[in-house]
């Protein structure tokens, strides 16, 4: 394997992503969203043993020349440069169109030009809006109940219509919810881990009802691996997910009880999506990922979820992590 691009490297999964593939000795690339105080997300605070261990390239996945630039030389793209904020896609529509179906146009057109022997391309298990049936198929509809997820079922098409128009050797990779250190405070999972660590008792959640299947972040990284290694999943479309549900409101309920803490919960309005857009249920079926890349997950069924979480929330009650946050205001 020659050298990897990772765009979307300074965000949650993209860091961790980076630095696994470091550690297994990968010359990496790690495309950083260009800012002019130069810093490069999580990047800035990767672990001591992979620190200087990788190049950086500051850009704009938007910008067409950037990317081709960024992928000279290059073997594999892993492309995981998004807006993902549900609750903003509604504010700001237009800049996910931009952002995640112009961006992976930009990515998969260098891939083709350049000769890339893989692009890994990032879906969402949002796409899939309410289950219609579980555990949730590749072969399930796709129903965008967001502008977000319908700007990523645009970026998954136009991924898939490279293999298809030009054979450019195109993997859809579908993480489910995936959660773990450094993920921003507009999801769930850390959103309450914060509240709790910051002394709050009385906990704002929007809906409480739907259920998610929460994958470790670590599992997502081996997913996005595997998928670069895989010589047989060129032009597929692979969930990878832990194949267990919880609801929201009961997840809060374990987060409380492995951080020894009695809460009330508290729904609050704003964090409520249109009742329309709410997605209700995500169950992953896994079995693809399995049979054609070897994969499955290391943090299954809910011992796997409160293992992984119990990881999760040490990270966060560091002093040090938990400063990034603003627990007393909500993240759209």
């Amino acid at each position: 394997m020659g050298k990897i691009v990772v765009t979307g490297a300074d965000g949650f999964i993209g860091s961790h992503l980076t630095e696994a593939l470091v550690r297994q000795g990968h010359e990496v690339k790690a495309f950083v969203l260009y800012n002019s105080f130069n810093t490069w997300g999580w990047l800035d605070y990767c672990a001591a043993d992979v620190k200087n261990q990788f190049e950086v390239f500051r850009g704009d996945i938007r910008d067409p020349h950037g990317v081709r630039v960024s992928l000279q030389g290059a073997d594999a793209v892993l492309h995981l440069a998004a807006l993902i904020a549900i609750p903003y896609s509604y504010h700001s529509p237009e800049s996910y169109i931009d952002t995640n179906i112009r961006g992976t146009l930009n990515v998969v057109q260098a891939a083709r030009d350049l000769g890339l022997r893989k692009v890994v391309h990032t879906s969402t298990s949002e796409v899939y809006g309410t289950a219609q049936f579980v555990p949730i198929s590749e072969d399930h509809r796709l129903q965008g109940q967001s502008p977000y997820s319908a700007s990523k079922i645009g970026a998954d098409q136009i991924a898939l219509s490279f293999f298809t128009s030009f054979e450019t050797p195109v993997t859809v990779l579908r993480p489910f919810n995936t959660y773990g250190p450094r993920q921003s405070a507009r999801a769930v999972i850390p959103s309450i881990i914060i509240q709790i660590a910051a002394g709050k008792r009385s906990i704002k959640l929007g809906a409480l009802h739907p259920t998610r299947d929460f994958s470790f972040v670590d599992d997502i990284v081996r997913g996005f691996i595997a998928a670069m290694e895989c010589e047989s999943n060129n032009g597929a479309v692979v969930n990878v997910g832990s194949g267990f549900e919880i609801s929201v409101g009961e997840t809060a309920r374990v987060i409380a009880e492995l951080m020894n803490a009695e809460v009330e919960i508290e729904c609050e309005a704003e964090r409520l999506r249109p009742p329309n857009s709410e997605v209700d249920r995500l169950f992953a079926d896994f079995s693809k990922a399995e049979s054609l890349m070897g994969w499955r997950p290391q943090y299954g069924g809910l011992p796997g979820f409160r293992k992984g979480l119990t990881q999760t929330i040490e990270w966060f009650a560091d002093a040090e992590h938990l400063s990034h946050y603003k627990p007393d205001l909500y993240n759209l």
